[in-house]
């Protein structure tokens, strides 16, 4: 494996997690459509961006245990799969699970080929 690929696969995972993180973040702007007070828009901005910390929380564990990060993340796709079918189209699934499905096997290829990705 060369380096630019040895790379790539540690990197790959950890930016579209990054990405995916502020892609989920911008669905917390509608707080700012509403007419409220201060506070009670900073506790909707606080609420609408529990799952974005989530997504931050998995993958400040998934940096270190890649193995972990496979799990989680296809956990989570399957927990909003469950938890939220029938309330959106097919797109929305796609739109959010799909990106988690997909780190959770990148992760999974990361934590497979951990060995050589840590050797110098």
């Amino acid at each position: 494996m060369t380096a630019i690929t040895k790379r790539l696969l540690f990197w790959l995972p950890r930016g579209l997690c990054i990405l995916f993180a502020l892609f989920i973040s911008m669905f917390a702007l509608d707080v700012f459509d509403e007419h409220a007070t201060f506070p009670d828009m900073a506790l909707a901005l606080l609420m609408h961006l529990i799952p974005t910390f989530i997504i931050v929380a998995a993958l400040i564990v998934s940096w270190r245990w890649e193995w972990i990060g496979a799990l989680i993340f296809s956990c989570l796709a399957v927990f909003y799969i469950i938890a939220f079918w029938g309330r959106f189209d097919l797109t929305a699934y796609l739109c959010i699970s799909g990106p988690l499905f997909l780190l959770g096997l990148l992760f999974l290829w990361n934590w497979f080929h951990h060995a050589e990705l840590r050797s110098r």
